[in-house]
């Protein structure tokens, strides 16, 4: 049986083979897994991307997942014959892959724990940048937790520093002299924790993905990236940020109807 168009491009080159200049690949995304398709997937959250069958190099649509092997799938959808790597209801088996992703944005993983509130630390300089940026201060505690646990000496694998763990390059951009000055780090933090959420509307899913991944790389994926390092940070500042908000006397947030 000739494989269809789909076959390479699906694996980062799997969904294309055919005479076309271009083609429609969608990244969808469930419960924090991810899937390539030729068409939306139902009960997924799913990106259309056009790929140049022309271009030197395919884009990365995986993420950084690194070495792993999946299946690609075959089913009927509205009439026609769609691919996808998840098992849906009604796939059949297309075949098996192994794909090496390439690497990533520089996410880092945080290098504090999730654990009780910490009020004491830093709390006139938190308060004040608070003030000054109009950024929640339980937010701004909930990313310095996440980040370095409120140490201002931290230096993380990847070159960020001090109790806003910033990189070299945005601390100078926000007028931090001193990275490793619990102040400086605070308030430079707190500006760019101000920017971030002005780009996105408040949103502080995405804000704090920024801050992790880089602006890139959610521009890129329209969304959290879906490296491990920063779903996992998400996943914990939004905790601490509920635990710090219900320390410092804010009212419980509850799910919206």
């Amino acid at each position: 049986m000739k494989r269809p168009p789909v076959v390479v491009m699906a694996l980062v080159s799997l969904l294309a083979c055919a005479p076309a200049a271009a083609r429609t690949v969608y990244r969808c995304v469930q419960n924090n897994t991810v899937s390539l398709a030729t068409a939306p997937e139902p009960g997924s959250k799913c990106t259309a991307q056009e790929v140049d069958d022309n271009a030197v190099q395919t884009p990365n649509l995986w993420g950084n997942m690194g070495v792993f092997s999946g299946t690609l799938y075959e089913r009927e959808q509205d009439g026609r014959l769609v691919y996808s790597t998840r098992n849906l209801p009604g796939s059949r088996v297309f075949l098996k892959f192994t794909v090496n992703t390439p690497p990533g944005e520089p996410a880092h993983p945080g290098l504090g724990k999730v654990g009780p509130p910490q009020l004491n630390r830093h709390a006139k300089q938190f308060k004040a940048a608070a003030r000054a940026t109009g950024v929640e201060d339980a937010w701004l505690r909930a990313i310095a937790h996440a980040e370095s646990n409120f140490d201002a000496s931290a230096v993380s694998p990847k070159g960020a520093q001090g109790v806003m763990q910033l990189m070299p390059d945005t601390a100078t951009e926000l007028g931090v002299t001193d990275p490793f000055s619990a102040d400086q780090s605070i308030t430079g933090g707190a500006r760019y924790l101000q920017a971030l959420l002005k780009r996105y509307k408040g949103d502080r899913t995405l804000a704090a993905a920024a801050y992790n991944a880089g602006i890139g790389a959610v521009t890129r994926y329209k969304g959290v990236p879906p490296y491990a390092e920063t779903l996992a940070y998400v996943e914990k500042v939004s905790a601490l940020y509920v635990r710090y908000r219900d320390a410092m006397g804010g009212a419980p947030q509850t799910p919206a109807r």
